[in-house]
């Protein structure tokens, strides 16, 4: 059974964290259900286990938390869906790289039912999507801008941490670090695409793109996270 959690208003980094990495252990332990839970954060920077310093553009702007998941520096805030995943990777095949893909597809199933689509591409993690109206890049390619980030770690063959979605944030807030590391190109969102989409559509969309990705029907948790 895989529980399914929505937490309204803005939920603190460190207390989410703290949260996520003890129904982790209670997964591997037995003694709790695998989970999915959909938050939104006040303006923050994470910085992953893989993150440079010299990314941190501007330091000062928000505050920065060290995090234990895969990774570099990322944005969270206001207007973007945080999905944390607290799945047993082991007992879904012990494939680390198929569940990042399965993650992948998931962001990809649920911006295609807004007519969107999204892509992954090679050396780049997230999911992107054509720009065809901004200027070509350097190489002659089509423009693309990241629309969703994925990063994870596992405890004991369960995972933790999860997926991003821009909906509505303030674009601006991610020129304080180098998204992911990736300084050659931007970051966009679906209401920055011309899609009128709000949370709650997205909630719903990712509900349905998770059965079919993962082939499981999630069901409604009884508790709240925190």
């Amino acid at each position: 059974m895989v529980e399914w959690i929505i937490t309204g208003g803005l939920t603190g980094y460190r207390a989410a964290e703290a949260w996520m990495e003890d129904r982790a252990a209670a997964i591997a332990s037995g003694s709790a259900s695998e989970c999915v839970w959909l938050v939104e954060h006040p303006p923050l920077y994470s910085a992953g286990t893989s993150a440079k310093t010299s990314d941190l553009v501007d330091p000062d702007r928000f505050p920065t938390y060290a995090t234990r998941r895969g990774g570099q520096y990322t944005y969270h805030g206001p207007g973007q869906r945080v999905a944390y995943t607290m799945l047993d990777v082991g007992a879904r095949g012990r494939d680390v790289r198929k569940f990042v893909r399965s993650l992948e597809h998931w962001v990809i199933d649920t911006l295609g039912q807004f007519n969107v689509s999204g892509q992954v591409r090679e050396g780049r993690v997230g999911v992107w999507v054509e720009r065809p109206e901004k200027p070509r890049t350097a190489s002659g390619h089509l423009a693309e801008d990241k629309i969703a980030a994925i990063g994870i770690r596992l405890r004991k063959w369960v995972s933790y941490h999860g997926i991003s979605i821009n909906v509505e944030p303030d674009l601006d807030h991610f020129t304080g670090i180098v998204p992911c590391g990736i300084a050659d190109h931007g970051v966009t969102s679906l209401v920055d695409l011309g899609y009128p989409v709000t949370m709650p559509d997205v909630d719903i969309a990712l509900r349905r793109s998770f059965e079919n990705v993962f082939g499981d029907a999630p069901v409604d948790a009884t508790n709240g996270a925190l």
